[in-house]
């Protein structure tokens, strides 16, 4: 007897249907999982049988077994297919029938029968709309995760014979009702951090709120204990909502990754990423033997904040080159090449010298020249060219600190980003950018002209700071914002010379 239930791959974030057919033969008796099946896949034997017996049907111990996942080309890895191939099983040893042409299976089994929470579930509910599906199957933890997506009938099942009693008719289970995206979206978690509780520091917080209005990189350099940590914190709270369409785009990563929770089926915050100094490439870009989502794919539309920035491995950092241009990381594997989005600000800190005080004039350093200069070696030219924001953060002096008054908040700062974002995407209607940093040369060229005086300002600058072309464009696309900011569409000379101010010294 032949059955055939419809499944589906997750494959970076997209998917492709799955086809899983289950032939019960004669002969002697066997179980064969065929079509690319990973350990995990294989595994699904054992918990298949414990879990069709412990919920009171016959598993067709005597007969040969064959279960085909199709396409046979594609990989299939994780517990996802485990509720598939369960139906398929019982639906060719006639333990159940039902029309399930157009419906979809996707979950994980314990032994007993539950159905345990799958990762995917979100990008998986997505295609099953695309292609015309109209049911789709899964664990009853992931049914606020797929209830974001409309046009789709939710079966939340908590085990399997829960949900062999609703195929038959003897229970019925109710549909998971849409969750809203609306609603989600305005229960924006409160933050901890704000810009009113940061003393001082205000040519840094000026450098935040243009990295915040442009989508532009910065790293903060200065003596420890004077902020930079603090003010990388708060910057997520001076950034603009998340829209529908970036919540979706970040939740789908999320989902993949197996970050999302039943109370949390949708991200409403820019993340902010903190990896710490010791984490590897794979871990910092993603990767694997199925290529996960790494730190850059995760902070994607929010923060990547790498303190410490010179003790992260050299080799590690280089990996950041490519994805800071082009928004985007392909990991390249021999089973399989996927593409995820790495769109983020990257906020980076570090001490000037080992000791961290070569650039404070109160405290003496305790470093050698040379231990100055290897130091200051650890990150290489090419990717500071990359950011656009240099800054300097000093130590605070003591009636700084001990200041009564707050500082202007993050709500007020904000304000003004989501108006310069808003002049950003009246700018680029129609293109596939969103922010003045995500501008090519193309743009560059017709939304960044300036005139004869601020050309010249420009002409020495790059002459007399040796500056690359990469950071000719970068200036303009900091002069650009800065203008935004300004609430002006004309680029003049005192924006280009503020955005001079932050490229590195020395360049």
């Amino acid at each position: 007897m032949l059955a055939k239930v419809q499944s589906a791959a997750v494959l970076g974030l997209r998917c492709e249907k799955v086809e899983v057919e289950v032939d019960l033969g004669v002969g002697f008796p066997s179980f064969t999982i065929v079509g690319l099946p990973d350990a995990s896949v294989q595994e699904a034997k054992e918990r298949m049988k414990s879990a069709i017996r412990n919920c009171g049907f016959d598993f067709p111990a005597t007969r040969r077994i064959v279960v085909n996942l199709a396409p046979a080309d594609i990989h299939k890895e994780g517990p996802a297919y485990d509720l598939p191939m369960a139906m398929g099983v019982l639906l060719a040893s006639l333990e159940i029938d039902f029309n399930h042409q157009d419906s979809l299976f996707v979950g994980e089994l314990g032994l007993d029968g539950t159905l345990r929470r799958t990762n995917g579930i979100l990008p998986i509910a997505i295609f099953a709309r695309e292609q015309n599906i109209k049911t789709i199957y899964i664990p009853e933890a992931n049914a606020p995760e797929a209830g974001l997506v409309e046009g789709l009938e939710i079966i939340p099942a908590r085990d399997l014979g829960q949900l062999m009693r609703n195929l038959s008719g003897q229970e019925k289970i109710t549909p998971f009702a849409n969750v809203s995206f609306a609603g989600l979206l305005e229960k924006e978690l409160e933050s901890e951090f704000d810009m009113k509780h940061v003393r001082g520091q205000e040519y840094t917080k000026r450098a935040l709120e243009i990295a915040a209005s442009g989508g532009h990189n910065v790293l903060m350099s200065g003596p420890p204990g004077s902020g930079k940590t603090l003010l990388a914190r708060t910057l997520p709270t001076i950034l603009p909502r998340l829209t529908m369409e970036e919540s979706l785009e970040v939740s789908k990563l999320y989902s993949v990754a197996g970050l999302l929770t039943a109370d949390r089926p949708l991200v409403t915050t820019r993340p902010f990423r903190t990896p710490h100094h010791t984490a590897s490439g794979a871990s910092l870009v993603g990767g694997g033997r199925i290529p996960r989502p790494g730190e850059i794919s995760l902070a994607h539309r929010g923060v990547l904040f790498l303190d410490e920035f010179p003790e992260f491995s050299r080799a590690v950092l280089e990996n950041l080159r490519q994805p800071l241009e082009d928004g985007i990381i392909t990991i390249a594997r021999a089973q399989s090449t996927l593409a995820f989005p790495s769109r983020f600000i990257l906020v980076a800190s570090q001490n000037p010298c080992p000791c961290g005080y070569s650039s404070d004039p109160d405290k003496p350093c305790m470093c050698s020249p040379m231990q100055v200069s290897q130091y200051k070696k650890k990150v290489s030219g090419p990717l500071l060219d990359r950011i656009d924001l240099h800054v300097e953060v000093p130590r605070l002096k003591f009636q700084k600190l001990t200041e009564e008054s707050e500082a202007e908040s993050s709500a007020k700062i904000r304000e003004r980003v989501e108006i310069a974002r808003a002049k950003q995407r009246g700018r680029f209607k129609g293109l596939s950018i969103q922010t003045n940093a995500e501008m090519g040369s193309k743009e560059i060229k017709k939304f960044c002209q300036v005139d004869d005086a601020t050309m010249e300002l420009l002409r020495s600058a790059v002459t007399q700071m040796h500056l690359s072309a990469r950071a000719y464009h970068r200036i303009l696309k900091v002069a650009r914002t800065i203008a935004d900011l300004a609430g002006v569409d004309a680029i003049t000379t005192a924006h280009v010379a503020e955005a001079l101010q932050y490229r590195a010294k020395g360049e």
